[in-house]
């Protein structure tokens, strides 16, 4: 991803901005290049590559593999290297706090800070990337709750891409210039998937220290049409 800089680490501020700091070590030796061109030599999106070595969450181990198979470093070593991080933020004491936000933001809208707790749009999230990087103007249109805000706040970020309602695009055609600036430049948000469902459900509890049993998310995926319902309603079913 040319031409953004990426926030600063602190290495010592604990094992997951370590781990991304030396990726990001890795990936300046080997030239720097592009996310966008490490994707192509990988089977992982161009932002998931980046959010690796953003310092917010700790990568899964396939995506810290496939960023060093683009850097051409060794995997072995690397896995190692993950295994330690991810082994010492899991001994890291987690402080009781009740005034601490739950896990799903229920109805609320995701900001910039919840981006540790966004998952289940990684697909969307990469298709509107690589427009962003394509075009100097984009949008993402979708109904009433489908998480536009949430994804331009918490999943694409520092981004210029506007979000508007579906049932506005015919207000948009209306003028010509916008018309324009829209053609090839639309992202749709529809609905998730079941399994993108499960991963917005069971995620953010993981990364909260948390535990959803997986009785009760298979009942509450079968227990409604989840497709067709707004993004925001169906999290805020798991909120307390």
């Amino acid at each position: 991803m040319a031409g953004c800089a990426e926030n600063p680490l602190d290495p010592g501020a604990g094992p997951v901005q370590r781990l991304a700091s030396e990726l990001r070590k890795l990936r300046s030796e080997a030239g720097s290049p592009t996310y966008r061109s490490m994707a192509q030599r990988t089977h992982q999106g161009a932002s998931t590559l980046s959010q690796a070595a953003a310092g917010e969450r700790l990568p899964t181990l396939p995506v810290v593999l496939a960023y060093v198979q683009a850097c051409g470093g060794h995997p072995e070593e690397w896995e190692e290297r993950w295994r330690q991080a991810a082994a010492e933020a899991a001994a890291e004491p987690r402080v009781e706090d009740e005034k601490a936000k739950p896990p799903h933001r229920g109805l609320a809208r995701f900001e910039p800070a919840d981006a540790d707790l966004f998952f289940g749009c990684d697909e969307l999230t990469e298709r509107l990337f690589q427009q962003a990087c394509l075009r100097r103007f984009t949008a993402v249109f979708g109904p009433s709750g489908s998480g536009k805000s949430s994804l331009l706040r918490a999943g694409l970020r520092e981004r210029v891409v506007i979000a508007v309602r579906a049932d506005f695009l015919g207000h948009c055609a209306q003028h010509p210039g916008l018309t324009a600036a829209l053609r090839d430049g639309t992202v749709l948000a529809g609905p998730m998937s079941r399994d993108e469902l499960r991963e917005a459900v069971v995620k953010p509890a993981q990364a909260a220290g948390l535990i959803v049993e997986r009785a009760c998310c298979m009942t509450s995926l079968h227990s409604g049409n989840w497709a067709s319902c707004p993004l925001p309603v169906m999290r805020s079913s798991h909120s307390p």
